[in-house]
């Protein structure tokens, strides 16, 4: 059973070195991909000059266009299960034989490592738009509770890998599992310990949060809102 870690990278010159060299060093035996998303830094140079595997795509697509282009050559390379790993060295790859594990004794579709499955989220207000996020999803799809919403450490089997990166509009964001738990797809979660972003500066500021949050809400409940109609 074949594994490709993909890691989506826009502007990560400060941290897709450390990333790719504890892969390859302490994980040889997982396949991995980069997908340069386009950056405006070094990102480019420093893969091309450490010969690193590496997609690279002209433009930004944002992360959804990143992870569809991810599952496309995992797809086309035949490869039986994608772990989304992030480019700014916050995922532990140590967590992928857990959550292969995890896979396999429950059968589920995707396994998302998660920082509050055992533990509580801290208090402030970035986890507030979390908690927020999470009661949406519950609400929604009559009580099925995802703890790490945002995560962006997640498992994804051969079924996922080709609805990603062909169908239309499958980004890996919170709404997205709304819609996919409606749709019977089956979501476990593992405990994980996450890093803070050592260099670089994340995409979502706090205006930016709020904006995410706000599209995410809005999303989930017009989702839920659109299939019932569809079905109905």
């Amino acid at each position: 059973m074949k594994l490709l870690v993909i890691v989506p990278a826009y502007n990560e010159a400060e941290n897709i070195e450390r990333v790719i060299d504890n892969l390859t060093e302490n994980y040889p035996q997982y396949d991995y991909v980069i997908i340069n998303d386009g950056s405006t830094d070094d990102t480019r140079k420093i893969c091309a000059r450490r010969n690193y595997n590496m997609l690279d795509l002209p433009v930004n697509t944002g992360l959804a266009g990143a992870i569809k282009s991810g599952m496309r050559y995992a797809n086309y390379h035949g490869y039986d299960y994608v772990l989304q790993l992030d480019g700014d060295g916050q995922h532990d790859p140590v967590y992928i034989e857990k959550m292969m594990e995890e896979m396999a004794r429950t059968g589920c579709d995707i396994v998302i490592g998660s920082r509050f499955k055992t533990e509580r989220k801290p208090l402030n207000a970035r986890m507030v738009g979390s908690q927020i996020l999470t009661a949406a999803i519950w609400l929604t799809t009559g009580g099925v509770y995802i703890g790490d919403v945002t995560s962006g450490m997640r498992l994804f089997n051969k079924k996922m890998i080709k609805r990603f990166g062909y169908d239309i509009h499958y980004s890996p964001e919170p709404d997205t599992l709304a819609y996919l738990l409606n749709c019977g797809v089956k979501i476990r979660e593992i405990q994980v310990t996450m890093y803070e972003r050592i260099a670089g500066v994340s995409y979502l500021d706090f205006k930016g949060s709020i904006w995410y949050m706000m599209k995410m809400l809005f999303s989930i409940f017009l989702f839920q809102w659109f299939r019932k109609r569809v079905k109905g």
